[in-house]
């Protein structure tokens, strides 16, 4: 009896080994042949999916974003437990911030190809922190969007060099507890209204 295709279960593995790949390799230096071997498909069907090497990586990033989105959307009336939910979210999906991190040393300060789609997806986040401004929920003292930035930036530096991370705050459980706790000390001092 011949196997039945399943073209939605090739498109998730495709797109498992794609994350994998890129997050390790970046945009040049990964392979479409290990992502359809790690896939188990071939590399046309990965062409016919999802297009070329950039367009697959946009792709992937796209995704994986919109998943974020979902799963952590930004709370202004608990930055903490937001900072707690996304450092989290982090901790098991490593490959985003990794899949961004390549993404910068890739486009650097040139146009993304899908920039006006993720200006977009962070048009909602902007306007969550910009809600909370208008209620005087959060200090209104630094722009929404920078603030945004900047929040994003405590919550997932540690991840993003993690070596710098254990160098100077410490690799024990109790260190990375601690950082968390002033992660999180120095945001309830930048949002104080």
């Amino acid at each position: 009896m011949a196997a039945s295709r399943d073209p939605e279960a090739t498109k998730a593995r495709i797109f498992e080994a794609a994350v994998t790949e890129f997050a390790r390799y970046g945009i040049a230096g990964a392979r479409i042949d290990r992502i359809a071997s790690a896939a188990k498909a071939n590399k046309q069907l990965i062409y016919a999916y999802f297009g070329n090497k950039a367009e697959l990586f946009s792709q992937v990033l796209g995704r994986s974003m919109v998943d974020l989105a979902a799963a952590v959307p930004v709370d202004p009336d608990d930055i903490e437990g937001w900072l707690d939910r996304l450092m989290d979210y982090h901790a098991v999906h490593p490959g985003l911030l990794r899949l961004l991190y390549w993404e910068g040393i890739e486009y650097g300060s040139a146009e993304l190809p899908d920039e006006g789609e993720r200006q977009a997806h962070y048009t909602g986040k902007v306007a969550a922190v910009q809600d909370g401004q208008d209620r005087g929920v959060i200090s209104d003292a630094i722009p929404a969007r920078d603030l945004l930035f900047l929040l994003i930036a405590l919550a997932n530096w540690a991840t993003v060099v993690p070596q710098m991370s254990r160098i100077l705050a410490g690799a024990d459980p109790t260190d990375r507890d601690r950082l968390r706790a002033s992660i999180k000390e120095a945001a309830r001092r930048i949002v104080a209204p």
